[in-house]
């Protein structure tokens, strides 16, 4: 039997009889009144059960956390808190609760504690809000580009080829850990592998979405992305979700013009139909600036930053004139920065791109043509052989929360890119094919779905904008 969800009853004005609901009970009071949620929303259903009416027996099972169904007459509240609630007239349990054990209580939890028991952890209102805002944003992210015209790609997760030449891969292998067949050199030999070569998980799509590009001209995907990035901090994870979509015949401008677009797009969706959930967030988040020092709060409410970003141009830049503007300001001078600008040529950091955005130009920033040292071999070089055609967009709280290029779309050149950056030619022989048959301009980005997230919803830890974390010695669920 299909029941109405809670949030479509409380929108209802008429009294309705004969209504079944099912959900799990939030908070049980005086062996009367119980609040019902079914997540669909915030806000919790009041249930009004007779106490006459149910058995001792049956009373004991309705604890926090067990699954319920009931029927009765929908109403207008006689009590405050709720403009609705159910005078019930059946409650049938359908799943118990043990209340001396079930972790998820009606009181305040910590971050930590509940990130030990992500199991349960979505069943509260901060970790329901925030999951139901990453389904709108997920959404939003395919409903943009089909309206763009681009394809839906499904590149590979296993890959034996490394797209950012970090050598931070989780290898693939179904050799005997214990006793791997070795080679001549005594190395392991991955010839007699499973895919008959050294495979790891993927860490970007971008290099297979590439091939597509040149023939359906616009794609995009969407999905896992692992690193094995030995980082413990509240920004990374071992397990993300990575947009990126690639565009033949675009040019870096087009490319900017694009994932500013796509980015005011996603978030007004959500500013448009989150909004119940986006309020919560905005005040659970004003809760804990409380504890924080003054220096340290944010300038702006959450809604007010995700309007702010739908609706100010993003500020475009060189990366030689944001290294000017660092070098020349205040925390720079004196030495407040952890890592000091001691000149062109330098990777910026999480604070120098937080400066530019949060206290210099005070809105998002676009930086691009980057030092070419610093960049990946796929980008496209500047005719001053120094700088790449790379583009970096950079989000108060967040700093970088995309990365894209115009890709180098000359062969000769791409080649010695690869040899100067010790690239395997042979891996990638069939990306230099690219470039030997139809090439053309072309351009990509790439967007962590969690950095989205994380800047939408206004948490502070990366951990939280995911089902189940993945981290250093974490592996839990």
């Amino acid at each position: 039997m299909i029941t109405p969800r809670i949030k479509t009853i409380l929108q209802d004005v008429a009294p309705l009889t004969n209504l079944t609901v099912q959900g799990w009970v939030r908070s049980f009071r005086s062996n009367r009144f119980i609040a019902l949620n079914d997540g669909s929303c915030l806000e919790n259903l009041q249930c009004v059960i007779d106490f006459d009416s149910l058995s001792e027996e049956l009373l004991k099972k309705i604890t926090v956390g067990a699954a319920l169904k009931i029927t009765g007459t929908l109403q207008e509240s006689e009590g405050k808190g709720q403009r609705v609630e159910i005078q019930a007239t059946e409650v049938v349990i359908l799943g118990v609760s043990d209340p001396e054990t079930y972790p998820i209580q009606p009181k305040k939890h910590s971050l930590e504690f509940l990130r030990q028991n992500a199991h349960l952890r979505v069943r509260t209102n901060t970790f329901s809000a925030i999951m139901r805002v990453r389904s709108a944003l997920s959404f939003a992210v395919h409903q943009y580009f089909r309206s763009q015209d681009f394809n839906y790609v499904h590149t590979p997760i296993v890959t034996g080829s490394d797209a950012e030449g970090a050598g931070e891969m989780f290898r693939v292998s179904t050799l005997d850990a214990k006793n791997p067949p070795l080679d001549d050199n005594g190395a392991i030999d991955y010839r007699e592998d499973f895919f008959g070569k050294e495979t790891n998980l993927t860490v970007s799509g971008q290099l297979e979405a590439e091939t597509y590009a040149m023939a359906l001209g616009k794609v995009y995907t969407f999905g896992p992305t692992f690193r094995a990035e030995n980082s413990n901090t509240s920004r990374h994870l071992a397990e993300f979700w990575m947009i990126e979509p690639e565009m033949a015949f675009y040019d870096l401008d087009a490319n900017m013009d694009l994932a500013e677009d796509f980015i005011q797009n996603v978030i007004q969706y959500v500013l448009t139909h989150c909004e119940e959930d986006l309020v919560f967030l905005e005040k659970r988040l004003l809760e804990e600036e409380k504890q924080k020092p003054q220096n340290e709060r944010s300038e702006m409410p959450l809604l007010e930053k995700l309007k702010f970003v739908v609706d100010q141009n993003f500020v475009r830049l060189s990366y030689t004139e944001a290294i000017e503007i660092l070098q020349n300001s205040t925390p720079n001078k004196k030495k407040k920065f952890k890592y000091p600008i001691t000149g062109w040529g330098v990777d910026l950091q999480s604070e120098h791109e937080r400066f530019l955005v949060e206290k210099h130009f005070k809105c998002p920033v676009i930086l691009f043509d980057y030092p070419a040292d610093i960049k990946a071999f796929y980008m496209r070089l500047n005719e001053d052989k120094k700088t790449v055609r790379a583009m970096d967009i950079l989000f108060p709280g967040i700093g970088e929360i995309v990365g894209g290029s115009q890709r180098e779309e000359r062969l000769e050149v791409l080649e010695e890119r690869m040899t100067s950056m010790g690239v395997d030619h042979k891996e990638l022989w069939w990306y230099k094919d690219l470039r030997k048959y139809g090439s053309a301009v072309h351009s990509g980005f790439g967007l962590g779905f969690e950095r989205l997230v994380l800047f939408t919803t206004g948490m502070g830890n990366i951990r939280d904008v995911i089902p189940f974390p993945r981290t250093p010695q974490n592996a839990e669920f």
